[in-house]
């Protein structure tokens, strides 16, 4: 076999880039579409979490709120107003809205399982009137899971958020388990804001969230100071557990009882946190206190971080999310074999064009009748 010597011409290694970019065009056609792991019970939550949310939208309608379409673009009901009196913080629409995306119930979803949450666990919840698209669709991934989430609200809700006073987050609970959506409200629930017991909001404020505390028959907590709130949090978790053990501890929204505060949310990352890094907190909050005792804690508070982790939209669209789409749900399979053949295709072209002399064997044929051109006219002068 004959050998190429030097380099490849350049016209070689054109053809050579064309060819593997064909080549790469075909291995690209055998992916097809693959379901990931627990993908029944991710479409299964975030379904039900969009019946949820068409329940709030009906009872919106029922009492008369109308819905800000701007500000609410997707129609959910379930986006409050800029400020009310019982608005706490400050907040982002643009956060409120990406929140209402239903698919967030499959990501709870994943997201217990990669805390090792099994079937009919306990897992202890802080939840605040700030995020109800996300509220509702944690509950709605606790229901296809069957957990037991013993639940504490503090009502009082950042701007956009469930701060409409006849349509607290207490409310809307109470709504979907009159509906038969889910078995499960807060057990307990303070006022929120500054301290846990209302500091930054009117006494106005704090009277129409007592009001809704008690037509929710709900048990109102409220002790003088932050670490009397926090110590009462923990106290009631075990008691309505029982003494049963806590399989995760979740906190949703920047309450400050559960979370700590601006302080302690930029020490802890968003999602699902094993073994939280000991340091030294500025408040002990009730999340502190459950990864002490070793619990896995999940942390949901920053939309657009917790969106790209799981290539949600991060941007408000024309059209709302549409269920089960996205590497969540799916990802691309490419089938082994086929991209092995080509490759080894691929790698036989390119080694016949490279080291073998292809010019020598296709010339090979016409090389005799050149010579013997060659040789005649000698053989006539010797004549």
């Amino acid at each position: 076999m004959k050998w190429t010597e030097g380099k490849p011409t350049n016209i070689t290694l054109i053809g050579l880039t064309l060819f593997s970019i064909l080549i790469f065009f075909l291995a690209e056609q055998t992916a097809e579409p693959e379901r990931q792991p627990y993908f029944e019970k991710k479409l299964e939550a975030a379904q039900l979490s969009l019946v949820a949310m068409h329940t709030i939208k009906n009872h919106t309608d029922n009492l008369g709120i109308k819905i800000d379409l701007q500000n609410d673009p997707y129609s959910t009901g379930i986006i409050g107003q800029e400020n009310t009196q019982i608005t706490s913080d400050r907040g982002i629409v643009t956060s409120k809205i990406l929140s209402t995306n239903p698919n967030y119930a499959a990501a709870f979803v994943d997201m217990l399982i990669k805390a090792k949450v099994k079937k009919r666990s306990i897992v202890a919840v802080g939840m605040t009137g700030s995020f109800p698209g996300w509220n509702i669709s944690f509950l709605a991934a606790c229901k296809v899971m069957e957990l037991k989430p013993i639940v504490i609200s503090s009502v009082g809700a950042s701007d956009w958020g469930a701060n409409i006073p006849t349509l607290t987050w207490l409310d809307m609970e109470s709504v979907l388990k009159q509906k038969g959506i889910f078995p499960f409200t807060s057990s307990a629930a303070s006022i929120g804001g500054g301290s846990d017991n209302g500091r930054g909001l009117s006494p106005e404020g704090r009277d129409l969230i007592k009001e809704a505390i008690k037509r929710n028959n709900v048990h109102l907590i409220s002790e003088p100071s932050l670490e009397g709130n926090i110590d009462k949090r923990m106290e009631l978790y075990t008691k309505l557990t029982k003494n049963q053990s806590i399989a995760c501890y979740i906190n949703i929204g920047g309450g400050v009882a559960s979370v700590g505060g601006s302080q302690n949310t930029r020490l802890i990352p968003p999602g699902v946190t094993q073994h939280l890094a000991v340091m030294n907190f500025p408040v002990r909050a009730v999340i502190n206190r459950m990864a002490e005792q070793g619990l896995p804690v999940i942390n949901l508070l920053e939309v657009e971080k917790i969106a790209l982790k799981y290539n949600f939209p991060t941007e408000v669209g024309n059209e709302p999310p549409k269920l089960g789409e996205g590497p969540l749900f799916f990802k691309d399979r490419y089938s082994v074999s086929g991209t092995i053949m080509l490759t080894i295709f691929l790698a036989f072209v390119v080694f016949v064009l490279i080291r073998i002399d292809v010019k020598h064997y296709l010339f090979k044929r016409n090389r005799p009748n050149s010579l013997r051109s060659k040789v005649e006219p000698f053989q006539d002068q010797k004549v």
